[in-house]
Formats: C-alpha cells, sequence, structure tokens
C-alpha cells in the first residue's frame, strides 16, 4: 500500500489562516483526507493511494511515496505506447491533472486512458466521475489550442502478463544485516506502522518551515507543462477561452478604488505570480506563475482582487506580467518610513493601526 505524505510548508492552508483550500479533501474518494483543522489531517489505513489528491493539489504539497508524476512524466513520455492505465503505469488514472493531460497529448500525439478496471474498482464511480470532467476541460483547451491531439477513454482492462511472481530468497533475507540493510529494514517497518494506523493524523507548521513558508516556487508540473508547448508549432490564432474550463491558472482583476495597498495579496502567492517593487508602489501579475490557489482572494478583506471570466491562451506562449494597480509612495508623518498611499493617507497602516489600539486604551 501507497503511504500518502505532506509537505506542510508547502500546502496552502499553511500560508494564512483564511484560506478555504479544501481540494484534496473534495476529491478523495474514501474520506482518508479530512480538514478540522488549520492543515489536512491524513487517515493512511483508508487511503487507497489513488493519488487524486496529488494532482488536484495546487502547490504539489502532496505526495505518495511510490508514485512520483514528475518521474512518470518522463518515463511515459519515453514509452513508445500512450496507454494510460492502472495496471500499467499509474496507480490510477485520477493521478493525472488537466495540466500533464495536456502535456502528454501534444508530446505523444495523443493519449488513451483506459477506464476498463473502473466498473469493478470500489473507488472507480466517483473517480471516473472525477476524471470526466478532467479529460472535457482538457479537451476543450487542446481544441482551442489548436492541437490536433485529444484525450481519448477506452473500455481497455489492461492486464500486464510480464508481472513475475516474488520469490523469497534466503539469501534477501541475510542481506537485511547489514547496516544499509538493517536502516531501510527499519524505515521500511516504521512506514507500515503509519499505514496501518487507523485514526486521522494532523499536520502542523512550526518554527523550522518559517524560511520554506517563504519561498516562491514553481511547481514541477508547470514546468514540464510550458516545456511541452514550447516542442511544438505556437497556434496561428490566440483563442480567449472560459476561465472556468481552467483550473490550473487565471487571470485577475483587481479594483484600484477597494484596494487598500495591505501588501497581503503579494507576500502570501505561493509562487510569486503577484509582486511589487522595493517601494511597494505597485501590484503586478504574472498568470505563467499563478496556479488557482484562491489564496490571493481569500486574504483581500475588501475583496478588491477578482478572477476574470476569460482567460487569454496567448499567455502560454507570450507570457507577460500585467500591472494590476500602481500606488503614490510618500513618507509616513509618524514613523518617517515609506508607505502606498492609496486615498492620500499621511501616516502609514501600522501606525495607524498602533493609534487606534493607543485611543482604545485611554478610552477616547
Amino acid at each position: 500500500m501507497s503511504l500518502l505524505n505532506l509537505s506542510p510548508s508547502s500546502c496552502v492552508r499553511a500560508l494564512s489562516v483564511n484560506s478555504i483550500c479544501t481540494h484534496c479533501s473534495d476529491v478523495c474518494p474514501v474520506g482518508a483526507i479530512s480538514i478540522t483543522g488549520r492543515l489536512p489531517s491524513i487517515n493512511q489505513s483508508q487511503c487507497v493511494g489513488c493519488a487524486g489528491c496529488v494532482a488536484v493539489c495546487p502547490t504539489e504539497a502532496l505526495q505518495l511515496d511510490d508514485f512520483n508524476p514528475t518521474d512518470f512524466f518522463f518515463s511515459f513520455v519515453s514509452d513508445e505506447e500512450n496507454l494510460v492505465s492502472c495496471q500499467k503505469n499509474v496507480p490510477c488514472i485520477a493521478a493525472l491533472s488537466s495540466e500533464q493531460l495536456i502535456a502528454f497529448a501534444q508530446m505523444k500525439e495523443g493519449v488513451i486512458l483506459d477506464i476498463g478496471h473502473c466498473g469493478q474498482c470500489e473507488i472507480g464511480e466517483k473517480t471516473l466521475s472525477v476524471m470526466m470532467k478532467t479529460i472535457d476541460n482538457s479537451n476543450y483547451l487542446l481544441e482551442a489550442i489548436q492541437s490536433p491531439y485529444t484525450i481519448q477513454t477506452k473500455d481497455i482492462a489492461y492486464i500486464d502478463l510480464k508481472v513475475p511472481e516474488e520469490k523469497a530468497d534466503r539469501r534477501d533475507f541475510f542481506k537485511n544485516f547489514h547496516l544499509r540493510g538493517i536502516g531501510k529494514a527499519r524505515s521500511n517497518f516504521e512506514k507500515e506502522i503509519q499505514r496501518t494506523t487507523d485514526e486521522f493524523v494532523q499536520y502542523t507548521t512550526n518554527s523550522t518551515h518559517t524560511q520554506a513558508l517563504r519561498t516562491k516556487k514553481i511547481t514541477d508540473r508547470r514546468k514540464l507543462f510550458f516545456t511541452a508547448l514550447k516542442r511544438f508549432e505556437v497556434p496561428s490564432e490566440f483563442h480567449v477561452v472560459q476561465s472556468d474550463k481552467i483550473t490550473f491558472t487565471s487571470q485577475k482583476l483587481l479594483d484600484e478604488e477597494l484596494c487598500t495597498a495591505c501588501q497581503m495579496c503579494y507576500r502570501v502567492c505561493p509562487t510569486g505570480a503577484l509582486t511589487s517593487d522595493m517601494r511597494n508602489s505597485k501590484i503586478d501579475f504574472d498568470p505563467f506563475l499563478c496556479v488557482k490557489c484562491h489564496l490571493c482572494h481569500d486574504v483581500c478583506e475588501p475583496n478588491a482582487i477578482t478572477l476574470s471570466t476569460s482567460y487569454n491562451l496567448k499567455e502560454w506562449y507570450v507570457p507577460s506580467v500585467q500591472n494590476l494597480a500602481r500606488f503614490a509612495v510618500r513618507r509616513c508623518d509618524e514613523c518617517d518610513g515609506l508607505f502606498s498611499s492609496v486615498a492620500g493617507e499621511k501616516i502609514c497602516r501600522r501606525c495607524r493601526l498602533e493609534e487606534e489600539e493607543a485611543r482604545e486604551l485611554w478610552g477616547l
């Protein structure tokens, strides 16, 4: 059985208490992931290792110990066949995101997903319903970029006849008694204990995660996605598509009249899609880096930042940084520090808060 691991510092929910991300628990077909606290908790004994949660996590915070999507990308691209099957090369077809499917379709001149085992699988009905939506969206986008390739589902029910039977070897037993073997055996034993633990284990963050939480990181699947697109001819026309058809990136709008220049949106952005300059005089947005985690929206108190209802596919081929807002920068009358003045304020946000706290203490 697989062991599902969560990297706390990579989870969107670790970056803000206001995050409403529940993708992993929503997609889990057996209820092995629960969100009752700050971060997801996982019941390893309930987990069936389908990797559906791995595919939908916007920041790749979840990973299985026996399936690496990046390694699979390279092995699948080098494979002569274009068949994806739970009995051949993935734990479940739900392990693949729309981003990965589009890249595979381009690189392999089409992809075939084997759904022949779904009917007999205990999680088949739920995972297939999720995947059909993902496949439809992926094919919609492939057509929009004028790709001649598609993602197909076929009732193949692939069976690997070449899998050898595992045979116990007495010499293998004694090999475990050297130091490296003992270390490996202990690691495997500890993993087995985790797999059989029938309770939800709560993940948390602490001071050791501080630097990782501050680090902006582009996901591996995003790097592979754009690598695949660059290998093919640029479309003769760039289409503008419905934003709800794209689950892995977005274009944003910002209402400057509502924005308070609090800096929260670009400070919590996990990939650096939202940025500013040294003076905090603007907010820029790069759709190339956006993973549609919704965190910038979750932390924006006045709801100044919103999702555009459309997306220009030109961003996939000619990425551009878009300016969402600009602010006047002046020195605070109280602390003499530079700050972004939205409506002609003369003191910075910090000093205003200190003033409000002081008045509250004074009973004014």
